[in-house]
């Protein structure tokens, strides 16, 4: 994950070097654990100034010569965390041409130049601009302003619980429907397919839970099976594993390419993807990266110890073994990544220095804490 970040002047400036150290410095989150599909975080700092008050520091900030809104289209356009250190109405007015939904728009953040306070702005339930915000906030020092209704009332988030549970949100305009029921006092009905609710999970008191299939309508379904459902929302689970290798400096149109056509020939799409896997020297892969941000699906790397320890038949290579240490990486990390339970469900593929596997994982839903 990209955190760009953006100030105006000298203050502000500063304020960026402490947050990259903040962030830096983390090797792993504890606190928050819808944080982990960001790491490791890269953070790039930028200044917007018309005299360069800047020159000779250090050489991480780059100068923003274009308009902020050109600066905002190309960070969103790359599937960046914004970052505005300074006035929130810059920042509205630097996104706003650039909006689609609450879905797909990157996560926005705030803060003033004092680091006093930190505001999620945008995309803060599915972008993940809430929790990353109390995170850093946490990190420097400074007050989270969240405003998010549900999580200002600690109620129900239908669109947190689908994130967490790695869920694809099908009908987007249900989200207000069930926040709006949740937030007037209701109890909402949620049913989940036999077999895949976490028994041991915390049910919360806002929720009561139907046996499925429902003989009524509901408010939340939860489910994979391909039917008409009388539900406010539907919520389909994201089933598969995408394990990848690469050869070093692969394009990112190349391997864009490449993954679009195995999932056509498997028959499934992105959407249906919860994560991309791969070796951990593969963790700044470019190609895998942009693939990773364009589609919003967390890349997620494994050392070479982790994949061979994953049990199982393996089309495996002595080139492959020499080269990074382990045997096999597409189909070993798309099983390691569905743990505990998984299965391949599309064997390695190779082509042109690249390898690609499937593995489908066994799903649950639980509750938790918003």
């Amino acid at each position: 994950m990209v955190l760009s970040i953006i100030s105006f002047t000298e203050n502000g400036m500063a304020f960026s070097e402490k947050i990259a150290r903040a962030v830096g410095e983390t090797d792993t989150i504890k606190e928050f654990d819808i944080i982990e599909e960001f790491l490791p975080i890269e953070v790039r700092r930028f200044t917007k100034c018309t005299t360069c008050f800047a020159a000779g520091r250090e050489s991480s900030i780059q100068f923003v010569k274009n308009s902020i809104g050109d600066w905002a289209k190309e960070q969103m356009e790359e599937r960046n965390v914004l970052f505005f250190i300074g006035a929130c109405g810059i920042a509205v007015r630097a996104i706003a041409p650039c909006l689609t939904d609450k879905l797909h728009d990157s996560p926005v953040l705030v803060a003033d130049e004092k680091g006093q306070y930190l505001i999620p702005i945008l995309s803060g339930h599915v972008g993940g601009a809430n929790a990353l915000a109390i995170w850093i906030a946490k990190k420097i020092g400074a007050e989270p302003v969240i405003t998010t209704a549900t999580d200002l009332n600690r109620k129900f988030a239908v669109d947190l619980f689908a994130k967490k549970n790695g869920l694809l949100i099908v009908n987007r305009d249900g989200i207000a429907k069930v926040s709006g029921k949740v937030l007037s006092g209701q109890i909402i009905s949620m049913s989940v397919e036999t077999g895949h609710l976490d028994v041991h999970g915390k049910q919360q008191d806002d929720i009561h839970i139907l046996p499925y299939p429902p003989a009524q309508q509901v408010d939340v379904m939860v489910t994979s099976e391909e039917k008409e459902w009388d539900a406010a929302i539907l919520l389909k689970p994201r089933e598969y594993v995408i394990g990848m290798g690469c050869r070093r400096g692969k394009e990112a149109e190349q391997i864009d390419d490449f993954i679009r056509r195995h999932l056509e020939k498997f028959g499934i799409v992105p959407g249906q993807v919860v994560e991309l896997a791969s070796i951990d020297c593969k963790r700044n892969e470019p190609g895998l990266l942009a693939w990773s941000r364009k589609e919003k699906i967390p890349f997620r790397t494994y050392t070479a110890e982790e994949l061979q320890s994953v049990k199982g038949t393996f089309q495996t290579s002595d080139f492959v073994q020499n080269q990074v240490g382990v045997d096999n990486v597409c189909e070993r990390a798309a099983l390691k990544s569905c743990e505990p339970m998984g299965t391949l469900v599309y064997e390695k593929h190779a082509e042109n220095g690249m390898t690609i596997a499937i593995a489908k994982r066994e799903w649950k839903v639980k509750f938790g804490e918003i």
